[in-house]
């Protein structure tokens, strides 16, 4: 048998059997970069040594985007929370698991049949996870009912979620989240307020009536689901806005409280309901009645689970995952995020919780040669401060995307610096809005209290494109400004020289 030793020269490792040496380097090479790059890493060593990012635990990793080698790295190995730069694995694992083409799909059927108008037998909304349906949704489906000759129902309007578990919010959901549209809960069956959909959540709007008087409150859609509690009060013109809309936490009661000054523009916030489900089908109740279709005293819209002997009577599918990937991607949007995990358990494993959704994305990870190890995550949106990942793991799946056959919807779905519109800036459409960087900055943006990330790519002036990855937690102070002089100094470097 032969005999096994292993010795370490610097970085390298010497694996010696009998007779024979065998060379191996580590995976990372730190070798020093070319000369080329020098400038490069005199200007990041400039921006590194703010008096922000030398308070704060930061990780920053540089690579070339054509061979993956890296030319500058600070903490490279440093778990830090990516917030919302996780996307990039969650979007990466989706396209790969469910493909460029896949499509949500929801379902209206019955167990009855029609005559002389009236629908005997219960109706069935069945969701599968779409985060895009619209009010104008259901209003189609509802006038294709009534252009089939249903003018009246005589049982239920079922609502059927059954497709993911019954878990609706993710691991790391702080209490004073949960009611604003960003930590929105998840269900099979959601509706979106806006083309921007935000799924689970309605638009609360308060504007100034007569002094003295309420706020004049509008919910898009309008719903029964919430209670508004209005206790604002419109003042003259020039007194303060201090107009507050808040959901109590565990119910749907949205309390409206401070002035709304006339003249004033009022609030508006985008408000999570509580049991997306019940919020979905009443709505569609109320598009089945604006189309003339009644209900007799005994109907009721209740939850429930469709009976295999069901027949579908309408479908629609939703746009394509590539179409999704650009208010996903652009947005952050974070409801996007966790369905999409969910739906990867419900494809792979049958399951549509987070359990087997994250198994997929460490699967992923680890099928394309990332240290699944280094990857510390309890969600798929980055929400909770208790994920961790290394920049030099982060950078290193940016690099590895580029050989993947969707690598290009991916890259279309990040923000990009400077772009006004705001499916093209997305997140980074008010930042570094200036050459160099404006245009030639394309990457995930992450933020969360005291933390702040950005993972993408960076065109050189010399047209060469770069990875980077620049994390930051524990911070005093933000550091949004120094880490867009970090992108910006990539941009303005010439690599070439």
């Amino acid at each position: 048998m032969k005999i096994k030793r292993k010795i370490l020269i610097g970085m390298t490792t010497l694996v010696m059997f009998t007779g024979t040496i065998f060379i191996t380097l580590p995976e990372e090479s730190t070798v020093q970069a070319a000369s080329s790059y020098t400038s490069l890493q005199n200007s990041v060593n400039t921006v590194m040594r703010d008096s922000r990012m030398t308070s704060a635990s930061s990780s920053v990793t540089i690579r070339k985007a054509t061979t993956g080698e890296i030319v500058y790295q600070k903490d490279a190995n440093k778990g830090i929370t990516p917030a919302s730069t996780l996307k990039s694995l969650t979007a990466s694992a989706a396209l790969e698991t469910l493909g460029e083409n896949y499509r949500f799909s929801t379902d209206v059927l019955t167990n009855g049949t029609v005559s002389n108008g009236t629908l005997y037998g219960n109706l069935y909304l069945r969701g599968k996870g779409d985060p895009t349906l619209l009010k104008s949704d259901f209003d189609h489906f509802a006038s294709i009912l009534a252009n089939r000759g249903v003018k009246r129902l005589s049982g239920h309007v079922i609502g059927d979620d059954s497709w993911y578990d019954a878990d609706r919010l993710s691991p790391g959901i702080a209490r004073e989240d949960e009611s604003y549209y960003y930590a929105a809960q998840i269900s099979a069956l959601s509706l979106s307020p806006n083309t921007d959909y935000d799924a689970g959540s309605v638009i609360v709007s308060a504007k100034p009536s007569v002094n003295g008087r309420a706020a004049q409150i509008t919910l898009t859609p309008a719903t029964g689901v919430v209670r508004i509690v209005n206790l604002s009060k419109t003042v003259p013109k020039g007194y303060s806005n201090t107009l507050k809309i808040k959901r109590e936490v565990g119910t749907n009661k949205v309390v409206i409280t401070g002035n709304a000054p006339i003249g004033s523009a009022g609030s508006k916030e985008w408000i999570a309901v509580s049991n997306p489900t019940a919020y979905a089908m009443d709505v569609f109740k109320s598009s089945l009645s604006s189309k003339g279709i009644s209900f007799v005293s005994t109907s009721k819209v209740v939850q429930g689970t469709t009976p295999s002997t069901a027949r579908v009577l309408l479908s629609k599918k939703s746009m394509p995952l590539k179409d999704l990937m650009i208010p996903f991607l652009k947005l952050s949007n974070n409801t996007h995020a966790e369905v999409l995990a969910k739906e990867m358990g419900k494809v792979t494993y049958g399951k549509g919780s987070w359990d087997a959704g994250l198994r997929v994305m460490r699967n992923y990870a680890a099928s394309i040669g990332l240290d699944v190890n280094q990857w510390v995550f309890e969600d798929a949106s980055g929400m909770s401060h208790a994920n961790k990942v290394p920049s030099s793991q982060m950078s290193k799946l940016l690099h590895l995307v580029r050989s993947e056959p969707w690598y290009g919807t991916f890259r279309k779905g990040l923000p990009i610096a400077g772009g006004s519109e705001r499916f093209v800036g997305g997140t980074l459409r008010t930042r570094m809005k200036t050459a160099p960087a404006k245009g030639n900055v394309i990457a995930k943006t992450g933020s969360l209290d005291d933390v702040s990330a950005l993972a993408g790519y960076a065109k050189t002036r010399n047209g060469e494109w770069l990875i980077f990855t620049v994390q930051t937690q524990n911070t005093k102070s933000s550091t949004v400004p120094v880490i867009d002089r970090l992108a910006t100094a990539i941009a303005n470097t010439n690599t070439s020289q």
